[in-house]
């Protein structure tokens, strides 16, 4: 277990990640999903509720984040001239069930099973990301999911309390970071594995 104080890397690590993403979305080169992060800005701020419930101290900053980038990247997006992506059926179909389970998780009077929904729901919001990343993987930029996969390895080396509610956002951040990382660059890794 890490002191808490690594915690403060985190930030770091997110400065670094969303200037990135911010200057590609300036540049015309990121082009965000909305469906996605508004979700990814509305459930992780219900979580850090209810893991602050649970017990949770300063390891559940990666979860706060993880709602707080969202938010910045949904006004930037609104302010920069074609600044967002095309919404489709298909998200807006992601975003609704998306919403239902986020809103299964707020009336669930279980802190388990309401962390659960919250983790469907960001899981069903970052649907329409994943699709657009390994169709357009231009339209991404990887840094930041990268930094959301170290932010979560630090906030999960920090925790003092191992119970579910506490860890399971930090696990499945990792995860769904990584499966973005791969669709963004799984082209240039195949490339480099086929042509050394």
């Amino acid at each position: 277990m890490l002191p808490e104080q690594f915690g403060y890397l985190i930030i770091l690590s997110t400065v670094i990640g969303y200037y990135f993403y911010f200057k590609n979305m300036f540049f015309g080169e990121t082009r965000p999903n909305l469906v996605s992060w508004f979700i990814w800005m509305l459930a992780p701020f219900i979580g850090v509720f209810f893991q602050l419930k649970a017990g949770a101290g300063l390891s559940v900053l990666p979860v706060f984040i993880a709602g707080f980038g969202p938010l910045i990247v949904l006004v930037a997006s609104l302010i920069v001239k074609n600044g967002y992506w095309k919404i489709t059926k298909f998200d807006m179909f992601c975003g609704f069930l998306s919403l239902i389970a986020l809103a299964i998780y707020i009336l669930t009077k279980n802190l388990g099973v309401s962390i659960l929904f919250a983790i469907l729901s960001d899981g069903l919001a970052a649907f329409p990301t994943i699709i657009k990343s390994w169709k357009f993987p231009h339209t991404e930029t990887g840094i930041l999911y990268l930094s959301g996969i170290v932010n979560n390895i630090i906030g999960l080396l920090i925790i003092k309390n191992w119970i579910f509610s506490i860890y399971s956002f930090g696990v499945y951040f990792i995860i769904i970071n990584l499966i973005i990382v791969f669709c963004i660059y799984r082209k240039k890794i195949f490339k480099k594995l086929i042509y050394p």
